[in-house]
């Protein structure tokens, strides 16, 4: 069956990698990893897909839940936790599970990605429901954690999506929408911490950020959501103020703290020159889209 995966197979151009120099190793690597973006992009139509369904899923009040197992399953952690910080969202709007659980992240449970029974009790426990969309990613499109994840949730008529970094995986067969990146054997021969990893991660930017776009937590291209809980943030968000409205930083603190931190409110405030209530209320008027709420 491994034979079978491009992400397994030698990769012909690194049979000598043990003996080149590292300055060789590096440009190799890195001539390698050139080639993911075009594998990405051949497989826009189906993240934009994904990303339809994922707006649809946030604009019905769902939850995006990640699921995978080793890097796949890492990686969808770190695409979520960075989702309260950047859009402030729920802590529960984008989650991501890992087989064998969160100390499975500092230390690796191998094992765990083998019981497709655990990948449907994880969904379960979190009450996964028909509102909720659950992306599957797996490098290799094999991993039956990941398949009894997907099948629990259609199962409970959520929507689906796989990420594989091979063609026709497995996994494909049990998602609505089934994303497939192939971006052939790695430098180490079944390493696919490296291009799969790569372009997974790839993948989960697109589909969180156009996501976020797509629900009104962006305006131009400024994070209007983001969440100011510490220094370098607050400072950050006054500068998104000062970008989006034009004015200074003195105005753009003051208005900031007029707002109780709400970079959206306090934009709008600015620019229509309204009270913190009536800002809030435009805001409510066009649904979180700053550039609705200003031209209201």
């Amino acid at each position: 069956m491994l034979d079978k995966l491009t992400t397994e197979k030698r990769n012909e151009s690194t049979m000598k990698l043990d003996q080149l120099t590292t300055k060789e190793v590096l440009q190799l690597m890195n001539k390698e990893d050139r080639t993911v973006p075009d594998a990405v992009e051949a497989a826009l139509p189906k993240i934009e897909a994904a990303v339809e369904q994922v707006i649809a899923t946030f604009r019905a009040g769902g939850r995006l839940i990640y699921t995978g197992a080793g890097t796949s399953g890492r990686l969808g952690i770190l695409d979520a936790v960075e989702c309260p910080p950047t859009f402030s969202t729920p802590d529960d709007m984008v989650q991501g599970l890992l087989a064998g659980g969160m100390s499975a992240f500092r230390k690796a449970k191998e094992g765990a990605e083998d019981n497709p029974d655990l990948g449907a009790r994880e969904l379960e426990e979190i009450g996964l429901s028909s509102k909720d969309t659950v992306i599957g990613i797996a490098a290799s499109g094999r991993t039956p954690y990941v398949i009894g994840a997907l099948d629990y949730a259609a199962a409970v008529g959520a929507a689906t999506v796989s990420v594989a970094c091979n063609k026709n995986s497995a996994i494909s067969k049990h998602a609505k929408i089934s994303i497939e990146v192939e971006t052939g054997p790695e430098i180490l021969t079944g390493s696919t911490r490296l291009k799969a990893g790569t372009a997974q991660k790839l993948v989960l930017n697109m589909i969180s950020t156009a996501s976020m776009v797509g629900v009104g937590k962006v305006y131009k291209n400024l994070m209007v959501d983001v969440k100011p809980t510490n220094d370098k943030l607050q400072e950050r968000a006054k500068r998104i103020i000062m970008e989006a409205t034009g004015a200074n930083y003195d105005a753009a603190e003051k208005i900031f703290d007029q707002a109780d931190g709400q970079v959206k409110t306090a934009i709008v405030m600015l620019l229509l020159d309204v009270p913190k209530e009536e800002a809030e209320e435009k805001l409510r008027n066009a649904e979180g889209f700053v550039r609705s709420a200003i031209k209201a």
